[in-house]
């Protein structure tokens, strides 16, 4: 597998993030108290799809949706259902696209109405953690240098961080090599190249860091039952600067112009 992307490639990696990063937008849109999480995933689908793309996720390794929908203490891979949202929870968006032959990855983690301040610190940390591991996306250094200062960041803050799941390299594959893991030591695992393209995605808890699996076959859950979030952007590792070809600034305009 070719690890190092072309030109050609990172743009059509570029076309599937700036979908995926607007799709999470138009579902921030409608997320409030009473929503089902189906209906959001419903939303997901046709804006996708109205846009030349299809839904990434849907049929991956038999999943049966479009997004993956975390509520509270669910980390990820929570399948959509009739559920709605109430005032007080969170919910991490897991989207993915496919797009001439190339793939999408992004999340990001909503309040649903009024949150609690600990819950609140617990998103802002969670986001810290994926622009400080961003940061470390430059050639010549180690995966480890992104997994430690993750790891360092949500420690010191007094959270706690998921080992049993990863961030990935994004291509012709959802999940390609290498690895990224959100805890380590800097100086370890494989070395960064530039135009390497891989997803960083920080999934930390309030509470411990174990985690088990539902018996739906793929949500991941906080064994304590307390909340987890969890944000994902897809990076281009450069000389100097790492290149974002997801982005929140969608998604932060619409809850913009929902609080005002």
């Amino acid at each position: 597998m070719q690890l190092v992307k072309t030109v050609e490639e990172i743009e059509l990696l570029r076309q599937n993030g700036d979908i995926v990063s607007r799709t999470l937008a138009e579902v921030g849109r409608h997320i409030r108290p009473g929503v089902s999480t189906i209906h959001l995933d419903r939303i997901a689908e046709t804006f996708i799809r109205d846009h030349g793309a299809e839904p990434g996720f849907l049929g991956y390794n038999g999943y049966p949706n479009t997004l993956c929908v975390s509520v509270n203490d669910a980390v990820v891979h929570g399948i959509p259902s009739k559920r709605e949202l109430r005032n007080g929870d969170i919910v991490s968006i897991d989207c993915g696209t496919k797009m001439h032959g190339y793939y999408g990855d992004s999340a990001y983690t909503f309040t649903v109405g009024e949150v609690s301040k600990e819950v609140q610190k617990l998103l802002n940390i969670t986001k810290e953690c994926l622009s400080l591991g961003i940061l470390e996306a430059v050639d010549g250094a180690r995966v480890g240098n992104i997994s430690q200062s993750v790891q360092d960041h949500a420690e010191r803050s007094g959270f706690s961080v998921v080992r049993e799941l990863v961030g990935h390299g994004l291509g012709s594959k959802m999940h390609e090599k290498p690895e990224v893991p959100n805890y380590g030591k800097r100086g370890s695992g494989p070395r960064l190249y530039e135009g390497m393209v891989i997803c960083i995605e920080p999934m930390i808890n309030m509470g411990k860091r174990q985690v088990y699996q539902c018996e739906d076959g793929w949500t991941i859950r906080t064994f304590d039952g307390k909340p987890s979030a969890h944000f994902e952007l897809t990076v281009v590792v450069r000389k100097d600067k790492p290149e974002l070809l997801s982005t929140f600034k969608y998604v932060e305009e619409v809850l913009q112009k929902k609080n005002n």
